[in-house]
């Protein structure tokens, strides 16, 4: 990142406990501005023109599981909910991959395929334990909503009635609560999540100070954070759009980018 575009430190340093090893320095993290996401994807697209051909064998990973999402809800609807957030658990590992390429770009290295696959060797422990964490509250979100559907829907939901019913005004109490249901967990793995894994995988950092530092970051510069979380949730909506096509591009410049909003929120 060129030192010139980084972020004004932040008054104060706060610590996390990290490194696998005993005490590390303090982990700092900057001040971001209202401009940075959109900087950060800048920066996402020119890593996905210098390494095209990685980035869109990412893209087509995504693509792929949309289309698998849309086989099973054609052929198994009730299945939709626990593969969705099954998906949305791989694709922070697979932006690994995007994280790696970055990081080499960064470095005046050349990116590699095959080391971007295999980036999650590096750090293997901590990448696991961090998995487990959303993993477990992926199930939380799961468990949830199917309940709100089986209170709602006497019984299991069966997505296509399910949709069905959404548009008529007698489920509008049903439909606000597994709004706001769905918020509040998306939040909560958007707050753990933001930087956590790029700074897993470029420092010697524990999953879980990993994490405390990504909720560190989005509760102290709540309104920046949440408009990039906006902007990665406004993207991803309109690349699903046509097929879920869009992803072929969209996916590995936000992989990009979250590398690039990690560099700049957490200082060296």
């Amino acid at each position: 990142m060129n030192p010139a575009e980084s972020p004004a430190p932040a008054a104060g340093p706060a610590v996390d406990p990290s490194g696998e090893h005993g005490a590390a320095p303090a982990t700092v993290l900057n001040t971001v501005r209202w401009s940075d996401p959109l900087r950060w994807l800048r920066a996402g697209w020119r890593d996905l023109l210098r390494a095209p051909g990685i980035g869109l064998f990412y893209g087509a990973c995504f693509t792929l599981m949309g289309w698998a999402l849309l086989l099973v809800f054609r052929s198994s609807p009730a299945y939709v909910l626990a593969l969705s957030g099954g998906f949305l658990l791989v694709g922070p590992f697979m932006c690994l991959g995007m994280y790696r390429v970055s990081q080499r770009l960064e470095d005046g290295e050349p990116p590699g395929f095959a080391d971007s696959v295999l980036a999650w060797q590096a750090r293997t422990g901590q990448l696991a334990i961090f998995g487990v964490v959303l993993l477990v509250l992926e199930m939380l979100w799961a468990r949830a909503t199917l309940v709100v559907f089986a209170v709602t829907f006497d019984g299991l939901p069966d997505f296509q009635g399910s949709l069905m019913a959404l548009v008529s005004g007698e489920n509008l109490v049903f439909l606000l609560v597994w709004l706001v249901l769905g918020a509040l967990f998306a939040t909560l793995i958007y707050s753990v999540s933001v930087v956590s894994m790029p700074m897993i995988l470029h420092r010697r950092t524990d999953a879980i100070s990993a994490g405390l530092t990504s909720m560190r970051l989005v509760l102290t510069q709540t309104p920046v954070m949440l408009f990039w979380g906006v902007c990665i949730a406004t993207l991803v909506f309109l690349a699903m759009l046509p097929g879920f096509v869009g992803l072929l591009v969209v996916g590995p410049v936000l992989g990009h980018a979250s590398w690039h909003a990690y560099r700049a929120a957490v200082r060296d």
